[in-house]
């Protein structure tokens, strides 16, 4: 007992938080080669998220409104640069994509708005993209 209560305070919590993120993180999926983990609902699993994303090239992060509020189940489509599209799924409010590098269009629609941007995926990776709609 006297071992760990000589362990300084932060130390011991951050011992005992990392297995929480680990616990945490959703499941990785993969389709049509493109593997990703979706979620980031909650404060565990969304703190998860943001310390894995430096391990995935892409990462998304989808809100709305003013205060910027996360957003989950918007369907969101990525395409390849020839069009051929190689993820679709509901999403958010945080993706994260291990993408070859190249160029992707990525898609996503909430309430008949539809937002695009494209994205050039870098072999160093680590580009965020925001797809954010101005009104919640």
């Amino acid at each position: 007992m006297k071992a760990i209560a000589s362990l300084p305070a932060g130390a011991l919590a951050l011992a005992l938080s990392y297995p929480l993120f680990a616990a945490t993180l959703p499941q990785p999926k993969t389709e049509h080669g493109i593997t990703y983990v979706n979620g980031g609902i909650g404060e565990d699993e969304s703190a998860a998220m943001k310390a894995e994303a430096r391990h995935y090239p892409l990462s998304l992060v989808l809100s709305a409104g003013k205060d910027g509020e996360y957003l989950a189940n918007v369907p969101l489509t990525i395409r390849n640069s020839a069009g051929k599209a190689l993820l679709q799924t509901h999403a958010g409010p945080i993706v994260l994509i291990k993408a070859p590098p190249g160029k992707y269009r990525i898609a996503a629609t909430r309430h008949g708005k539809r937002l695009e941007r494209t994205v050039v995926v870098t072999a160093k990776g680590e580009r965020q993209v925001r797809l954010h709609w101005p009104k919640a």
